[in-house]
């Protein structure tokens, strides 16, 4: 086995990263080319997990005629059908996975409970974690944190379309300075849009690092857990 620096790790995608250049629904390339990254990085003996949104399907606060309650339950079954997807791609390549749900789905899906993905994960599966904290008010990015902190994980890698944080969009603001190290109180004092504050917050007073990286980029993945120095690190 090759030297890796981090034993265990949560991957936090976007539910808009699986829709590739379609912007909504699922694209079976880019899904392909996710797992296949996935699947090196458990073949080096990682254990991962990981959280899905679900923005490709539905986005509850573009919606002003559907109570928020209401629009959040929707996002969280939307996170299900990208769990699912997941699932079943990573399987056809051979990596046995698990989804697990914050909202009981007994006929498609587990429950979530910590001692059953701590199972999970020493026996090599990957486990798929939906429904974010299957509360309203609180957004996958919340999602990833929390279950990040339950299983211990030794950092969250937070796959974004651009290279790393940037002091401002790097796509609108030419002069945008990039970090490659930065503090969550410094993220939370400048409001750079890296995760929501209830998130950052919750990764600061876990003392959980964040690898903000690149996932366009095949060998990324590969390349962080064995300890490379990519994109933008986040601590405290």
């Amino acid at each position: 086995m090759e030297d890796i620096a981090y034993k265990r790790i949560l991957l936090k995608l976007s539910g808009e990263a699986l829709a590739g250049d379609q912007k909504t629904g699922i694209n079976t390339e880019v899904i392909t080319n996710i797992c296949e990254q996935i699947k090196r990085v458990v073949d080096l003996g990682v254990e991962v997990a990981i959280v899905v949104g679900g923005g490709n399907f539905w986005r509850g606060r573009n919606s002003n005629n559907i109570e928020r309650t209401t629009s959040d339950y929707m996002g969280m079954l939307a996170t299900v059908m990208n769990a699912l997807a997941l699932q079943d791609t990573l399987e056809s390549k051979g990596i046995p996975s698990r989804v697990q749900t914050s909202i009981d789905m007994l006929k498609i899906a587990e429950p979530y409970t910590r001692r059953k993905s701590e199972q999970h994960l020493q026996a090599g599966r990957v486990v798929i974690f939906a429904c974010g904290t299957g509360h309203p008010y609180f957004s996958t990015d919340t999602g990833a944190a929390l279950r990040a902190a339950e299983i211990n994980a030794d950092i969250i890698l937070l796959a974004k379309t651009i290279d790393g944080i940037y002091s401002a969009d790097p796509k609108i603001d030419k002069t945008a300075i990039k970090y490659d190290e930065i503090t969550y109180t410094d993220i939370l004092k400048q409001d750079l849009k890296v995760m929501d504050s209830t998130a950052t917050a919750l990764c600061r007073d876990n003392k959980i690092p964040l690898m903000v990286f690149a996932m366009d980029e095949p060998e990324n993945m590969v390349r962080i857990v064995k300890g490379e120095k990519i994109g933008t690190i986040v601590k405290e």
